[in-house]
């Protein structure tokens, strides 16, 4: 269900261009981060950068971009947000975590053995925050980061066509590297998805469609 979109700005065309092939993490040149985000709220930056506030996550929207609600009818409330790019579908999804930290790393080996067991072509590699993972499953290229805060977890995935590959992983950091999480002070088991609340007048936009489907 697509939601709302922001206008494409003039191409500004970057210093190294994306083949058509897919590419483990080893052969992607990396960018300099721009910023040492994500941010937890109590260190949230006061910048422009244009965000959905989604309760316990605020998550860039870029300019191109269009951002969709996927609804859990069983539950009645929201699955996940996605940010739809020229390179592939993000969504970034933040988890209540230990103190200690690692949580992506076991994340990570679990996302790592299932995809496995799934079919998928899968390179484990290093990235701006660690541990990264890209895997190939058909003509869908997939690649998984994960970053350890105070007491959350946040895993971002971008999922696109295969020619976007060598694109893709540098448009998920930029989203990654400009979320703000709100991880709350209520105690919740480790694992736990934190909550996510639509502004409202996207939620009262969705009630709209919803009443005109049912009608």
């Amino acid at each position: 269900m697509g939601i709302f979109g922001r206008k494409k700005q003039p191409e500004r065309r970057g210093r190294h261009a994306a083949p058509d092939d897919y590419q483990p993490p080893e052969a992607i040149v990396e960018e300099p981060a721009a910023a040492h985000g994500p941010f937890d709220v109590a260190e949230a930056p006061e910048d422009s950068v244009p965000r959905i506030d989604l309760g316990s996550v605020r998550v860039p929207v870029p300019d191109g971009t269009q951002v969709q609600v996927e609804m859990d009818p069983a539950a009645g409330g929201v699955r996940a947000v996605h940010v739809v790019t020229p390179q592939g579908q993000v969504t970034v999804s933040a988890y209540a975590a230990p103190r200690s930290g690692g949580l992506w790393d076991e994340v990570g080996a679990e996302l790592t053995d299932q995809l496995k067991a799934d079919g998928a072509k899968v390179s484990p590699g290093d990235g701006e925050w660690g541990f990264e993972l890209s895997a190939l499953i058909g003509d869908v290229a997939l690649r998984f980061v994960g970053v350890d805060g105070p007491r959350w977890m946040l895993r971002g995935v971008i999922a696109g066509p295969q020619s976007q590959a060598a694109e893709a992983p540098r448009v998920l950091r930029e989203i990654v590297r400009g979320t703000i999480v709100d991880r709350g002070d209520a105690p919740m088991p480790v694992r736990t998805p934190l909550p996510i609340t639509l502004p409202e007048a996207v939620a009262q936009h969705i009630a709209e469609q919803q009443a005109q489907q049912g009608a």
